[in-house]
């Protein structure tokens, strides 16, 4: 029987023609039958601010705390925005290290990202490997994916028609599954 695989997975990006979702909506497609893919959203996780969390953390951060917890892996799909990850994103990684239930301690992570320019979200993705270190997270060395001119990848329904960057998703999806059971406690 082939092993099963629930992977948490957010996009940094909150615009409604983003390319990072289009990317994750994707994976989701090229994922085999034995790997699940959640989209979480984090569009309702408000401004990090300590009386938030002082008592009790907001619902909707408790919500993603529980489920990235429960994964198998977790994917971040960020955008680069001005050198670096998006706000939102920062800023829900801000609440998930204040987080009890701590959701990305000895968690692997996979990440990936799409931009319109040349680099393809290379200098946010460096960042946002320096960001999971005090989380505790396990980020996947390799393969990387960083997908430069996203607008030449995909068709005008947000479908991903390059074939390079399909192979390369279904790579990182297998090694990503692989990576996890080094982390499966027994």
């Amino acid at each position: 029987m082939e092993k099963k695989y629930n992977f948490a997975a957010i996009s940094g990006s909150l615009r409604k023609g983003s390319y990072n979702t289009m990317v994750l909506k994707a994976a989701q497609k090229l994922a085999p039958e034995n790997i699940t893919i959640e989209q979480l959203s984090i569009d309702e996780v408000p401004y990090y601010n300590f009386d938030l969390h002082e008592k009790q953390f907001p619902d909707a951060v408790e919500m993603l705390n529980d489920k990235i917890k429960a994964a198998d892996a977790v994917i971040l799909v960020t955008p680069e925005y001005n050198y670096s990850v998006s706000g939102v994103l920062k800023n829900a990684i801000d609440f998930f290290s204040r987080s009890p239930k701590k959701p990305f301690d000895m968690k692997p992570v996979g990440l990936m990202g799409a931009t319109p320019g040349m680099m393809g979200t290379v200098r946010a993705q460096y960042q946002l490997r320096q960001m999971m270190i005090p989380l505790n997270a396990y980020v996947m060395n390799r393969p990387e994916i960083m997908i430069s001119q996203a607008h030449t990848k995909f068709d005008e329904e947000g479908n991903l028609i390059d074939i390079k960057t399909t192979e390369f998703i279904e790579n990182f999806i297998a090694s990503l599954a692989a990576f996890s059971d080094i982390f499966q406690k027994q």
